[in-house]
């Protein structure tokens, strides 16, 4: 009797470890069907590399849950994270743009402070604080300045999340590509200050079909998804802190990006006088202030020479350091600092 319940529990352990295996397969086989590149390993070239199609991952329903909530965060900032949460301690955001406003193609586009890689690159010395600072200040940094609220507790579930999604991004990244989707694409420094007249010119000729002729973008249908095409000034807009207010930084971006669709990175439409005079328009009308200002760049000679607001290590008006012409400046920090700025 002994010996045939041995047998039996050792023919019921075959079929359930058999079944087991069965539902592995067959499970296998389906995730194959479905996703058949998580199975096959291929060298592809730096050339032919590209980055990860979000809405597609995302569809797939394989994005680890995560990242997923990252990307929720970083593509519907107004309704998770801004004045549209339902839950007002999850307001951190104080206007009502997205990341992905600026931070185009999900953060995967090249030419626009792309994140593919970015959290490769940290911790970096920061002028801005002169210190070390980690992929969740240059966040808040953010959050601060072009979002206009409140930095993010570091350990929370959002700033986990959103870096998460970052790190998801740069997977992969070969490293011939790295330059690439580093920040914004580089400009020749036009010798003259901003035409505001021909910076309005190129606004009402590439930018209002999108932005607006008042430059109050186009909101979503869905008004907690916030913006199609953000506001470039005014309340809901990034405020006089943040780095796109710089001139000489929003020409780069410009260049590289706008107009919609239409420009990239390695194939602009604007030249870079162009970007410049429209960059200096755009900046030129009000928007949020941020509190002391006074107190970024400890050292003086690190700030970018575009800085809208002192003080400064150098004499110059405070309406050259914002409208130009930068040249004269550079070259007065080359010659009494020997400090080659770019920006």
């Amino acid at each position: 009797m002994k010996d045939f319940r041995s047998l039996i529990k050792s023919i019921t352990y075959f079929f359930c470890s058999l079944i087991v295996l069965i539902v592995v397969l067959f499970s296998g086989v389906l995730l194959f069907e479905f996703n058949p590149s998580l199975f096959i390993k291929t060298e592809i070239s730096a050339k032919d590399w590209k980055p990860k199609d979000v809405k597609v991952e995302l569809a797939s329903g394989f994005m680890p849950a995560e990242v997923k909530y990252g990307y929720q965060l970083i593509a519907e900032s107004p309704k998770y994270m801004g004045p549209m949460a339902e839950d007002p301690d999850m307001r951190y955001a104080g206007n009502n743009l997205a990341c992905i406003n600026c931070h185009l193609k999900a953060g995967t586009q090249a030419g626009s402070a792309s994140w593919v890689g970015v959290t490769d690159r940290f911790p970096q010395f920061r002028g801005r604080s002169n210190s070390e600072g980690t992929i969740e200040d240059r966040i808040n940094g953010c959050m601060e300045r072009s979002m206009d609220g409140d930095k993010l507790p570091v350990l929370s579930r959002e700033m986990k999340s959103i870096v998460a999604y970052m790190e998801w991004l740069g997977e992969g990244l070969p490293k011939d590509r790295e330059k690439e989707f580093k920040g914004f694409p580089e400009i020749s420094i036009p010798e003259v200050a901003v035409d505001l007249e021909k910076g309005k010119a190129l606004f009402s000729k590439e930018c209002t079909v999108c932005h607006g002729e008042n430059g109050k973008g186009q909101r979503f249908a869905d008004s907690t998804k916030g913006y199609k095409h953000p506001p470039l000034w005014g309340a809901d807009s990034y405020n006089n802190g943040a780095g796109m207010h710089r001139v000489i930084t929003a020409a780069q971006f410009i260049k590289g990006n706008m107009p919609f669709g239409q420009a990239t990175w390695d194939n602009p439409k604007l030249t870079d006088e162009e970007a410049y005079h429209l960059a200096g328009y755009i900046n030129s009308f009000e928007r949020p202030r941020k509190s002391n200002l006074e107190k970024d760049y400890p050292d003086l000679k690190l700030k970018p020479v575009s800085t809208p607001y002192g003080p400064w290590a150098d004499d110059f008006s405070a309406d050259q350091h914002k409208n130009g012409p930068f040249p004269t400046i550079i070259k007065y920090y080359k010659l009494e600092y020997g400090i080659t700025k770019s920006k």
